[in-house]
């Protein structure tokens, strides 16, 4: 029982590298010809919990790459501008279609959470979002081939439906969890295909997770780790 408090205390520590996360928001709907802006965020959303750009926290994980890929599949890298609590990318959709727009961070120093009973390890962050310019609607597309992504293949608004997969094949039977703001969260599985879907009761902003533990020792700036910590975010606005 002493254990199980000690690591539920540890998961809900705000300047816990482990439980946070990286997300990208950006308008769903954008426009032939328009800047689009895209934000990157560090933090714990659904615990309001969201780290300055110069901070504790986010320095840690800020060597992110980001790009957007259009809709013939055009993969452009965007540079990145740094606020108080968010970087900023920035493009402008030149055809019609579903943009998906990647971000990446295997750059991530090792960190040992022996005492939490966690292990030594080191993590993998990824995040897709999703741009719809007009028509044709399509799924967006995964591309994270050394760890966990997701693809939106959704036929409606009404129902969202996802597609999981790790190192290019379909995740089955993973845990995944949609987060709303106010510590509302739920846990839904992938199933044999690594597919999972669900509706959104509220007309609010949802951050979909999921997490892989890669159980393969390695090496990372001349640090020795037991595994790799993988995990990816959705956000739908």
């Amino acid at each position: 029982m002493k254990k199980a408090i000690t690591l539920a205390l540890f998961l809900l520590t705000a300047n816990s590298l482990f439980a946070h996360y990286l997300w990208i928001e950006t308008n769903p709907k954008g426009e032939l010809n328009k800047e689009q802006e895209i934000r990157v965020y560090y933090g714990e959303y659904t615990y309001g919990v969201v780290e300055k750009v110069n901070g504790e926290a986010f320095p840690k994980v800020k060597d992110f790459t980001i790009w957007v890929i259009d809709p013939s599949g055009h993969k452009i890298e965007l540079q990145t501008e740094a606020s108080e609590s968010f970087y900023t990318a920035k493009f402008t959709p030149s055809v019609n279609g579903t943009y998906t727009v990647l971000l990446n961070n295997d750059k991530i120093d090792v960190i040992d959470y022996t005492k939490y009973d966690f292990g030594i390890f080191k993590t993998h962050y990824h995040s897709v979002a999703k741009i719809q310019v007009g028509d044709p609607v399509k799924e967006t597309i995964a591309s994270n081939e050394n760890g966990i992504t997701l693809k939106d293949i959704s036929e409606s608004t009404e129902e969202i439906k996802l597609h999981v997969f790790f190192k290019g094949k379909p995740l089955p039977n993973n845990e995944l969890k949609v987060f709303v703001a106010d510590q509302w969260s739920k846990t839904l599985e992938t199933d044999e295909n690594g597919m999972v879907s669900f509706k959104l009761p509220w007309k609010t902003k949802y951050i979909v997770e999921t997490t892989i533990k890669e159980e393969v020792p390695g090496k990372y700036n001349g640090k020795d780790y037991e595994f790799t910590w993988h995990c990816v975010t959705y956000c739908i606005l």
